[in-house]
């Protein structure tokens, strides 16, 4: 009875062996993020957040002139250079760049699943800053044109939703673990620069940021799992062998 119930094993434990793990491990992060910022949008919606985010917007200004933004104009000018890598003009530019170039090596399901990643972002990034509607920062001048709600950070979420989702793609197609690494901290960084940048900006309350990047996260894992998921099962072009 013993012996049978062991040689029974390996084809109890097929199921298990067939699980995509890769798929399984995004799903958990997509939900830890996006429980993430559950747990933001909840402090913000009770005040909890007013505090830290006054203490940490006034941080980045002139003690003596809340106007001026710290450090040299060199500076200034350049969180407004990278403000506007998560503006809609230069996400729809890097996007369509990535989907013509799919197009034009003929997986035209990948070009599809891209849209549909970074399209669905904004849409979602809309409806939540309808639903929340947080005014923007009063306590220091605006140094960048501003025209929607605060909460979520559109910037932020559109830069995780789209440099993340275009570096996972990048990294899939890398030779090495450390062309993977340096792709995927690239787009981390441009993510974390863009957020950055709209605190330092006076447009943003910190909170707006951390939610934005959470939910854009969050949203970026979901799409890639199912990408990744997809392309294991042949309906979508997978990428190029390393």
């Amino acid at each position: 009875m013993r012996y049978s119930a062991f040689h029974r094993l390996p084809g109890l434990l097929g199921p298990l062996a067939r699980l995509e793990w890769g798929f399984l491990a995004g799903l958990a992060l997509a939900t830890g993020a996006l429980w993430g910022f559950m747990e933001v949008a909840d402090a913000v919606r009770e005040g909890g957040t007013r505090s830290i985010d006054r203490s940490l917007l006034l941080a980045l200004r002139n003690p003596a002139d809340p106007a001026d933004p710290w450090g040299p104009r060199w500076f200034e000018e350049m969180m407004r250079d990278f403000t506007a890598l998560g503006g809609m003009a230069v996400l729809t530019f890097f996007t369509a760049a990535a989907i013509g170039y799919l197009l034009l090596d003929g997986k035209r399901h990948a070009a599809l699943a891209v849209f549909i990643a970074v399209a669905g972002g904004q849409v979602l990034s809309t409806f939540l800053k309808l639903g929340f509607d947080r005014p923007r920062p009063d306590l220091v001048p605006h140094e960048a044109l501003v025209m929607t709600a605060s909460f979520p950070s559109g910037h932020s979420m559109m830069a995780a939703v789209t440099y993340l989702t275009l570096g996972a793609m990048l990294a899939r197609v890398g030779a090495r673990l450390p062309h993977k690494v340096y792709v995927l901290a690239l787009a981390l960084l441009l993510t974390v620069t863009v957020g950055a940048s709209r605190v330092y900006l006076g447009v943003h309350w910190p909170s707006d940021v951390i939610g934005g990047w959470a939910v854009g996260a969050g949203w970026a894992l979901l799409c890639w799992s199912a990408m990744r998921r997809l392309q294991r099962r042949g309906r979508i072009e997978a990428a190029p062998e390393a």
